[in-house]
């Protein structure tokens, strides 16, 4: 009778209708979030090996590889709508005409990776074919065309299932990229339906937690706020996934901004979703930023917890490797609101003082344990405080640079005589581009202060170098959500027409203008 019951489960795991136990996964891969780019969310199914290629060597050429988005991920669309008559998967001729295998090459070749998409089901979600059923014959084709990631998505899937069949269509997969021998980080596209957060560890390197992102900002408060309370989930190899970014996608300068920040501090991969080749200088500021990615790349691999939520104010406080703590204020409301906590209900060490070091605006303060900062509509500023410690920037030296230009604070043609014109231009370590906060308020450089021209109180006064003198039209405060404001007046210190292409060339005038929370009125402090 034993017997008899084993050739029966041996006949029923030969024809798929009974799986052997799941195995923890453990292929060694996203040690921490991926990081790259896919085509889906600005092209969706008009994709093609030009597209492509231009892509990465755009991502190669702006310093993104070189900040660890090194995956370069085709999504749905790639293939023919039929299989060939072996049963393979075979890509579109015309979007491909130089085959996968060639263009995975030529990403390698250019120290970046490569990603492919498919679906657990009979079908794609655009109506290609899926691979149920037919998983080991395409993870072997997937390995052999050098693929190193697989999004795998959850259409044509079966009608009433429950968890033990997303689990198991979801395995078999797994086990068929195991035995292909080659590493491909596995994500799972199961939309969060059956709390994959609760078992997709075993299955798979990253799972998603919701439905698709949509490229507008409620569509990224409501995925933050079901993606936020997961973080136990998280660790090294094993990621809560919200979706992809669409960061440059057609929200405002801070909403592109607040969603890469809560990313980051929620150690979601981090997959730009944009046409990078026609992004702004501001979204690649973005981008770019190597403090943010080092919150979402930290090694100890930790997803920010909520620690406070009140009238659209959140706080998430991220331990990081080495004892500091990332501290993220997030105002969900439509106007500026004070975020406030705590070092202590951060977690954090009693101390005397404590570093703030803002992680946009790259300006350390000091504190003694209150965290608080006026954080503009649908943004957030992030801190990584360090305990025992403290730091200040004034009175040291260094570049400030725009977020619409990457151009830095210049006095004009390095001249030091009252009256110079203050502009942008690129920057380039001169002294006439660096510039001293001092306790009195003042931004000094070649001996002159920063000083609204005839001490003008209007939007559009212009800005120049003058001799110090103490004048309230000299005085200036570098704000936590890097915008910088006359104490004089509140207006903004504005790249004149910085709100298009044409205003962010070398020599153009700076000026003080209505705050308007953009990137012409954003800076950060640059290490010399």
């Amino acid at each position: 009778m034993r017997r008899t019951l084993a050739v029966f489960a041996t006949a029923l795991a030969a024809a798929g209708l009974l799986s052997p136990p799941a195995q923890a996964l453990d292929n060694g891969l996203a040690r921490t979030p991926p990081m790259g780019w896919n085509t889906w969310n600005t092209f969706q199914c008009n994709i093609n090996e030009t597209l492509v290629k231009q892509t990465t060597d755009l991502m190669v050429s702006s310093g993104m590889r070189d900040r660890g988005y090194d995956y370069v991920n085709l999504d749905d669309c790639w293939m023919t709508h039929s299989r060939d008559a072996a049963g393979n998967l075979v890509a579109d001729p015309a979007k491909f005409p130089s085959g996968l295998k060639a263009l995975g090459d030529y990403i390698h070749a250019r120290g970046m990776k490569f990603g492919i998409y498919e679906s657990a089901g009979t079908e794609t979600c655009q109506h290609y074919p899926g691979s149920l059923g037919h998983e080991r014959a395409d993870a072997n084709s997937f390995a052999g065309w050098g693929v190193d990631y697989l999004k795998y998505d959850n259409c044509g899937s079966p009608g009433g299932e429950t968890q033990p069949d997303y689990v198991r269509r979801y395995s078999a997969m797994r086990d068929a990229l195991k035995a292909t021998g080659r590493p491909i980080t596995y994500s799972l596209c199961e939309w969060g339906n059956f709390a994959p957060s609760s078992w997709a560890a075993d299955v798979g390197n990253l799972w998603r937690t919701t439905g698709d992102i949509s490229n507008n900002w409620g569509s990224v408060d409501s995925i933050y706020r079901q993606n936020v309370g997961l973080a136990a989930a998280a660790k090294p190899g094993a990621w809560n996934d919200p979706d992809m970014l669409e960061v440059g996608n057609g929200m405002d300068f801070q909403e592109d901004r607040a969603h890469f920040t809560l990313w980051a501090a929620m150690a979601a991969p981090l997959i730009a979703g944009a046409d990078l080749r026609s992004a702004s200088v501001a979204t690649f500021s973005t981008y770019l930023n190597d403090d943010v990615i080092a919150l979402d790349q930290d090694p100890l691999g930790r997803q920010a917890t909520r620690i406070s939520s009140s009238g659209g104010l959140d706080v998430l406080a991220k331990p990081l490797q080495g004892g500091d703590v990332a501290v993220v204020l997030f105002n969900e409301n439509s106007d500026t609101r004070t975020v406030s906590t705590t070092a202590a209900a951060a977690g954090l060490p009693a101390a005397g003082s404590y570093r703030l070091s803002n992680l946009w605006s790259k300006e350390p303060t000091t504190s003694t344990g209150t965290i608080s900062a006026n954080v503009p509509s649908h943004s957030t500023v992030a801190y990584r405080v360090t305990p025992n410690a403290s730091g200040t920037s004034i009175g040291t030296a260094r570049p400030l640079q725009g977020a619409s230009s990457a151009r830095c604070l210049d006095l004009n043609g390095n001249v030091t005589t009252p009256g110079a014109q203050v502009d942008i231009w690129d920057c380039d370590g001169g002294p006439n581009q660096s510039w001293t906060p001092t306790s009195a308020g003042e931004l000094r450089s070649n001996g002159l202060c920063l000083d609204a021209d005839h001490g003008g109180t209007t939007a559009g006064t212009k800005l120049i170098a003058w001799t110090c003198h103490g004048g309230a039209n000299q005085q200036f405060k570098l704000n936590p959500d890097g915008s910088i404001t006359s104490t004089q007046t509140g207006l903004c210190l504005d790249v004149t027409g910085g709100d298009r292409p044409a205003g962010n060339v070398n020599g153009v005038q700076l000026e003080l203008w209505g705050c308007n929370d953009d990137a012409n009125q954003n800076w950060q402090l640059k290490p010399r």
